[in-house]
């Protein structure tokens, strides 16, 4: 699929109506400065969602309409948060809500680790809950490019070791774009 429009439609810190309008969405949830926003810039090839070298700077939901026909849905990063922001406990309460509270019906949700690092603790949580919640997800291993490559396939094997085969897991760079491909395959199918 080709994107050929893309408009950030709102910030939200809880229920809205935006998000029971029909329009299929994609989120991307992952620790704070995991490369979310990174993520969607390069899917969309464009600046439309504000990135950061500090973490806890998306402190609400960010909903971009892409080609008029679908949501990709910016979740702030668990794991922190800046003291004068809404405070990690309300992070955490955010996500929570529009991820696993039945009224919201996400097409696709983008779990996002840093494969530099790999699975947390917090990750491991997610990722517990978004198989408790029969969630639709996908595992993008981002940072890839700054792994050397016998420390590469190390990561992403223990990675697939602690996910399991049912799982997709995607190796990504956001500066080469090696994985994108796969990406807009998954996302968009």
């Amino acid at each position: 699929m080709k994107i050929t429009s893309t408009k950030f439609m709102k910030g939200l810190v809880g229920d809205d109506e935006i998000l029971a309008d029909g329009i299929p969405q994609i989120a991307f949830v992952g620790r704070s400065n995991v490369g979310k926003s990174s993520l969607i810039n390069v899917l969309t090839e464009s600046k439309i969602s504000r990135t950061s070298s500090f973490p806890g700077s998306t402190q609400e939901i960010n909903i971009f309409l892409i080609n008029n026909s679908f949501y990709l849905v910016d979740l702030p990063g668990y794991g922190f948060a800046r003291s004068s922001g809404l405070g990690r406990e309300k992070i955490g309460e955010l996500i929570d809500s529009y991820l696993f509270n039945s009224i919201h019906n996400q097409k696709k949700i983008i779990m996002i680790i840093d494969a530099t690092v790999g699975m947390t603790e917090k990750d491991i949580l997610m990722f517990n809950e978004l198989i408790k919640y029969d969630k639709n997800f996908i595992i993008i291993a981002n940072k890839i490019d700054k792994l050397t490559q016998s420390l590469y396939h190390k990561k992403i094997s223990e990675l697939k070791k602690m996910v399991g085969s049912k799982y997709p897991i995607i190796p990504f760079s956001t500066k080469s774009k090696k994985g994108l491909k796969n990406i807009r395959e998954e996302i968009f199918k």
